[in-house]
């Protein structure tokens, strides 16, 4: 028997990882023109998110009035602020309304909540390499960071369900986040490892406030905290400090033994670009993803309904385990972070207006007492083959149908959607609707005049070389 004493070779896991965030060539143009999509729709629904208190108090320094030399820039703000803390920013804003991109397997998240330590870091490293007479780095630079992360959460994904152990999904950001900036920091193999295993020795927080009876908006800045953390880890290890190469693992105290009920993770395929070229946008919904194709179809059944809502007798949702599991809700719903993930909520609220927006959580909307008489009727099952769809890799669909019965014994047409917009297979449907929801988003900050500007950087042919700290500087308020 070996003396546990001795300090191991690291991980497997760990080492594929590092190996990919530092030496992995994306050569994937359909990755790119995504990930500036993704860019794009995720600036906008930061900048959206400043028009909520809720998160706008969030914002800014730890210590009011800190200004940070050469500090990062965070959107819609005139904030200059260290890197950790502009990553957290950053990342809370365009997580706050549940309205950037997505990504679903047997663990579920939202890649781009990495931008906030990619954007926070590359802005920082940026204008300090300035201010030392060196160049900046560029904008292929950010969107090859994430594709890299999109990677590294999704396909952790794809086959390990921390939800299913009660940890949030935000350890994937942490993870990605970390990996991808020890790499833009200029860490060797060995240091993106160390940094690496630091995140599986904190793990992760609990779900719960994601789930009744306490769901609360910590899910919203959830991800800011974890792509912050990523930075700061990131950070001391490049400084030095030390790795823990069998974090994973180790006997009895590793990650596996104490998490994972002994078992290694499972990859359903090697790192590449895989996850970039297929992440699911929100196009039209601020609202959880297992829940868009349903809400779709409340939309289309509105015309049916309108005038009728005090004629239905019931509404039938067929789904998905996933969205049974998650955002099945019934009873009370206590605040604007509750009703986002209510499939009966959202679906309600498609049905009764015809649309979905942002402001449809908040309490004054929330008190209609036409959403909760509805919820009140609908009935949610699980098809299996829907199931199966989901999780098929060459599907990966999201189903949802949406039925309506009246008293007079009357129905609609039970509608189907199994892809929503946003989805690979609906990509060049998407492209102008992304854009007109960038341009809407962005309108809760920004003149029509800037707006352009911004539209004309988005599509400039030299969009990947322009200097980091000047598309930063776009974005000041």
């Amino acid at each position: 028997m070996s003396d546990r004493s001795t300090r191991q070779d690291p991980d497997r896991e760990l080492v594929d990882l590092a190996r990919y965030a530092l030496e992995y060539q994306v050569d994937s143009k359909e990755a790119y023109d995504t990930a500036r999509l993704c860019l794009m729709d995720s600036l906008g629904c930061g900048i959206l998110a400043l028009r909520f208190p809720a998160c706008s108090k969030m914002l800014g320094p730890v210590i009011a009035g800190t200004q940070v030399p050469d500090g990062a820039r965070v959107p819609g703000t005139s904030f200059e602020l260290d890197p950790i803390t502009a990553a957290f920013n950053i990342g809370t804003m365009i997580r706050w309304l549940d309205f950037n991109d997505t990504w679903l397997a047997a663990e579920w998240g939202h890649p781009s909540d990495n931008l906030g330590a990619i954007l926070a870091v590359a802005d920082w490293q940026s204008r300090t390499r300035v201010a030392n007479g060196e160049d900046s780095l560029r904008m292929r630079d950010v969107l090859t960071a994430m594709i890299k992360a999109h990677e590294i959460q999704g396909v952790m994904a794809l086959e390990n369900s921390f939800n299913q152990r009660g940890l949030d999904h935000v350890i994937l950001v942490k993870l990605a986040s970390t990996a991808v900036v020890a790499g833009m920091l200029g860490c060797d193999l060995d240091q993106v490892v160390s940094a690496i295993s630091q995140v599986w020795c904190d793990v992760g927080p609990l779900r719960t406030y994601r789930h009744a009876p306490n769901t609360g908006s910590r899910k919203s800045w959830a991800a800011g905290d974890a792509t912050s953390r990523g930075v700061f880890l990131a950070l001391q290890t490049k400084r030095g400090e030390m790795g823990y190469p069998t974090a994973l693992t180790a006997p009895n105290w590793g990650f596996y033994d104490r998490y994972w009920d002994g078992k290694r993770f499972q990859f359903q395929r090697p790192y590449g670009s895989y996850v970039m070229e297929n992440v699911l946008f929100k196009v039209s919904y601020p609202a959880e993803f297992h829940a868009q194709t349903a809400v779709e179809a409340a939309v289309q059944l509105h015309p049916e309904v309108d005038g009728r809502l005090g004629d239905i007798e019931r509404v039938a949702i067929t789904t998905h385990e996933a969205a049974v599991r998650i955002i099945d809700k019934t009873g009370l719903l206590h605040n604007p972070a509750d009703r986002d993930h209510c499939l009966q909520y959202m679906t309600a609220v498609g049905l009764i207006s015809g649309a979905l927006t942002a402001d449809d959580y908040e309490d004054e909307q929330a008190a209609d007492p036409r959403i909760d008489a509805l919820r009140e009727k609908m009935i949610v099952q699980e098809d299996p083959a829907f199931t199966r769809d989901y999780h098929d890799p060459e599907k990966r669909a999201i189903p949802n149908t949406v039925q309506v019965f009246f008293t007079d014994g009357s129905a609609t047409d039970a509608v189907t959607v199994a892809y929503p917009l946003g989805h690979r297979r609906r990509r060049m449907e998407s492209i102008p609707l992304l854009r007109a929801k960038f341009i809407e988003n962005m309108k809760a900050r920004f003149s029509d005049v800037r707006i352009d500007e911004f539209l004309e950087v988005f599509t400039d042919a030299d969009f990947e070389t322009i200097p980091v700290d000047q598309f930063m500087n776009l974005f000041q308020y």
